[in-house]
C-alpha cells in the first residue's frame, strides 16, 4: 500500500503585488518627506500668553540656538563668530529680510541678547519665537 500521492506540489510565492505596493510606499514617503518644514532642530521654546501673528516676509532667516548652545542658520550649523557674517550673505543688500530667532527655554538670556545684538549690528528685523503657554485654570 503506497500511501504518497504521484503528484509533487510546487510552492510559488508571485511577488508581482508586492513591487507595486512597494512601489506606491516609496511614492508616499518621497511626497511626504518634501512636505516637513526644514527646520526641525529640535528645541523646547519659551512660552508666552499673548502672541503676535506676522505675515509671511518676501524672506525669512532661522536662526536656532540649542540648549547646548549650537549656533544654527537655515539648518547649517555655524560657529558664534561667523553669525554675523553669515546674517550679512543671507541678507545679501535685501532690505525686508527677517529673521526668526528660535532658541531653547534652558539657555541665559545672555546669549539671545548676544544674537539679536548681533541682528541688530547687520540691521536685519529680529523676531522670537515662542510657543503658546498653556492656560492654567
Amino acid at each position: 500500500m503506497n500511501f504518497r500521492s504521484a503528484k509533487k506540489h510546487d510552492f510559488e510565492i508571485f511577488s508581482n503585488s508586492f513591487s507595486d505596493i512597494m512601489f506606491f510606499l516609496m511614492l508616499f514617503f518621497l511626497i511626504a518627506s518634501t512636505m516637513i518644514t526644514p527646520g526641525t532642530i529640535k528645541l523646547i521654546l519659551p512660552q508666552a500668553n499673548q502672541t503676535q501673528s506676522m505675515n509671511k516676509p518676501p524672506k525669512e532667516i532661522a536662526v536656532s540656538v540649542t540648549k547646548d548652545l549650537k549656533y544654527y542658520i537655515n539648518n547649517k550649523q555655524v560657529q558664534f563668530s561667523e553669525i554675523e557674517s553669515e546674517l550679512r550673505k543671507e541678507k545679501n543688500g535685501n532690505a525686508d529680510v527677517h529673521a526668526i530667532v528660535r532658541c531653547d527655554n534652558s539657555i541665559a538670556v545672555q546669549s539671545l541678547v548676544d544674537v539679536l545684538q548681533i541682528g541688530s549690528k547687520v540691521e536685519m528685523k529680529m523676531v522670537l519665537a515662542t510657543s503658546r503657554k498653556e492656560k492654567v485654570n
